[in-house]
């Protein structure tokens, strides 16, 4: 049995890279495809926290499209097509290569594990299942739940995730 009997993780970042989606088409982002990369994360999060604020919820797949736009401007522009490849990349980013392994021994080990991410409910699930996660992940919690993100109190006080991990 390991330490704890569950565990939750954030999935952008932590089990998903999102600098993959950048990576996948490198070469028809051009130059600056490490530029954008960044940038787009970076005004994701900021995104996320300013409507969090204002208290002006938007769900995260269109704020992951107004990122890579303001992204994109930053860098010279991309094609209508690449930013379509770019957002449906972004739904089936690459997991971290010990995400695999580190989550297969927590099961092993008895444990449950759950994703409570940002990310709109159908967005995580896509990205579970085109990563091979499915077995490997128990339940995933979304802030849409609340209509605000991370890091507002409301999104770790919902009722279920409290009663999901207590031990």
């Amino acid at each position: 049995m390991s330490l704890y009997s569950a565990y939750v993780f954030d999935a952008y970042g932590t089990l998903f890279d999102v600098h993959s989606a950048a990576a996948r088409y490198r070469d028809a982002i051009g130059p600056k495809a490490d530029q954008l990369s960044s940038i787009w994360r970076i005004k994701q999060l900021e995104y996320t926290w300013t409507r969090t604020l204002m208290g002006a919820h938007r769900n995260f797949r269109d704020l992951t499209a107004e990122a890579l736009d303001f992204a994109a401007a930053c860098c010279g522009g991309i094609t209508p097509d690449t930013r379509a490849k770019l957002l449906a990349a972004y739904e089936r980013l690459d997991v971290f290569p010990d995400v695999t392994t580190t989550l297969a021994g927590l099961k092993a080990a008895g444990s449950r594990v759950a994703i409570l991410s940002n990310g709109d409910p159908d967005m995580l699930a896509n990205a579970v299942a085109a990563s091979g996660l499915e077995g490997l992940i128990d339940t995933i919690f979304s802030v849409e739940e609340v209509g605000a993100f991370k890091t507002a109190p409301a999104v770790y006080g919902m009722s279920y995730v409290g009663n999901w991990v207590t031990v």
